[in-house]
């Protein structure tokens, strides 16, 4: 039960991905409007995680499980009946609210049922499994819809597999709370969210507004002072939202910071690809989510099998493994030209579904293995967090570094060109959007336009995989450096930063969680 509500969640990351091109069509939607509607979710997403992970701890961790359940359904029946790009973001951002809810109480819920390191390990295993293959599958879950209904069912769709999550998780889902837990840490939440709101901001509007835009580099100033006055915020605080005692161990540091970037890469490489197969090769949208299939399949039958190889053989070598997989896949796309083909990209997609499959479940349960029981809803949240700040940053840095060259080179190519400014605004708003304006200008100069809008784009994508690449392959280095390679004793987080140890027991399970 749990897996499945947390499957629908982060499906939601990436369905939306291969409707881009039709909504573009049908509401009108620019690129930074498009980066928008996929990172409110994220961004909403990231900045309630903590809070909720830590009233799950204090309330009962299915109270907010059933709430977030219902959120999410209401958040995406509106997402469905949206008329206009700015609705459609209001009504992501509500659907991410949900998810905040759902999330770490399902990581949070897991960890207390299954305490036996053995058992957890399978188990978050397949969590892990579910994970990915949401966020994987999403764009050919996306394209049958796409095929068959119009955009809205993508969202529509979430209501009834909610609706029997409701229903379901009153027997199914077992409660636990801690009963020791601290009253919430209100004006750290605010701090976080607005952060991460003006550093997600300022990197999507970068391209539109140029990087030495006053508003983009206020932006950014200001979420390295708010995010900055976070920390000290929470060093200070008697209740911090986040317990920064968490990353003196480097099991829980160095697991999370890889896992953050394995979904950096994941969620920028899906935002980009699904875009590439539509618009480049010409698939449509159930064609698209159809050829990045081999990344779910593989990516699910993997991460199971990871665990196990973990305990054999220890967490570090695999992960690093799979992040160096990871990191040649991107490499590999990279080198895409406009002349490609899916079957030349084909190679790559197997080892992105491997390197994810292999990084992703080892590296969770060294989070949570890290982590006394007591504190599993604010070690979820905060492992949510970095999951889904990390996806947020990768449809935002690699997306805008894809927009800043596609806008560059289009910027020269009709640099002498007697465009209307109308015009050109939505040929540099979007490849799907320069297409259009080549298909109704239509003869040589169409034919001419779309060419180097093509080429325009797949030289920004080959920059953003670049990148990317080179992240992934230095976070694998930083794995081989400081990640151990076996489980040690839980530690209580006072015992790190030297506060007076907390007295009270773990937290008890009911009677349904030992049964």
């Amino acid at each position: 039960m749990l897996c499945v509500s947390l499957l629908v969640v982060n499906l939601d990351s990436t369905i939306l991905n291969v409707a881009m091109p039709t909504i573009v069509r049908d509401l009108h939607a620019s690129s930074s409007d498009l980066q928008w509607i996929v990172d409110v979710y994220a961004i909403v997403f990231a900045g309630l995680l903590l809070v909720l992970g830590s009233l799950g701890d204090r309330i009962g961790r299915k109270r907010v499980f059933v709430a977030g359940l219902l959120v999410f359904a209401l958040g995406s029946a509106a997402s469905a009946f949206s008329g206009t790009p700015h609705l459609l973001i209001a009504a992501r951002g509500l659907m991410g609210i949900g998810a905040a809810a759902i999330m770490p109480s399902t990581l949070s819920i897991l960890t207390n049922v299954f305490v036996e390191e053995q058992d957890r390990a399978r188990a978050i295993g397949i969590w892990s499994g579910a994970t990915g293959l949401g966020v994987a599958v999403g764009p050919i879950a996306g394209g049958w819809l796409l095929a068959h209904f119009w955009w809205g069912s993508v969202f529509l769709v979430n209501v009834p597999v909610i609706a029997l999550g409701l229903v379901a998780s009153i027997w199914l889902v077992p409660d636990s709370k801690n009963p020791s837990s601290k009253r919430p840490d209100h004006f750290g939440a605010v701090l976080s969210m607005v952060g991460m709101g003006l550093l997600l901001w300022g990197i999507i509007e970068a391209p539109t507004r140029t990087w030495e835009s006053p508003l983009v580099l206020g932006a950014l100033a200001g979420a390295a002072l708010v995010l900055g006055a976070f920390v000290v915020w929470e060093r200070c605080s008697h209740h911090p939202l986040l317990e920064l005692s968490f990353f003196g161990s480097r099991r829980f540091s160095a697991a999370m910071g890889s896992m953050a970037l394995v979904l950096f890469a994941l969620a920028g490489v899906l935002f980009l690809l699904t875009q590439y197969l539509q618009f480049s090769l010409g698939y449509s949208a159930l064609q698209a989510g159809l050829r990045i299939g081999p990344i779910a399949l593989i990516l699910l039958v993997v991460a199971p099998i990871s665990s196990v190889l973990a305990r054999r053989l220890g967490t570090k070598p695999i992960v690093a493994t799979g992040m160096a997989t990871l990191a040649t896949g991107l490499w590999l796309l990279s080198r895409t030209t406009v002349a490609g083909s899916y079957g030349s990209a084909l190679p790559a997609f197997v080892m992105l579904g491997i390197g994810t499959g292999l990084a992703f479940a080892p590296s969770t349960e060294s989070v949570m293995g890290s982590l006394p029981r007591t504190q599993a809803g604010s070690g979820a949240a905060t492992n949510s967090t970095a999951l889904q700040l990390g996806g947020a940053l990768g449809v935002g840095v690699l997306g805008s570094l894809l927009a800043s060259r596609y806008q560059g080179r289009m910027h020269l190519a009709l640099a002498h060109q007697h465009v209307p400014a109308s015009i050109l605004g939505v040929i540099n708003g979007s490849l799907g959007g320069a297409l259009e304006v080549a298909r109704h200008v239509g003869g040589t100069s169409g034919i001419a336009l779309a060419e180097v809008a093509r080429r325009s784009f797949v030289s920004g994508m080959d920059l953003a995989m670049t990148i990317g690449a080179v992240a992934v392959a230095a976070g694998a280095m930083v794995v081989l450096a400081v990640l151990p390679s076996r489980a040690g004793p839980a530690r209580e987080p006072s015992a790190v930063v030297g506060r007076m140890p907390s007295q009270a027991p773990e937290a008890p399970l009911d009677e349904a969680a030992s049964r």
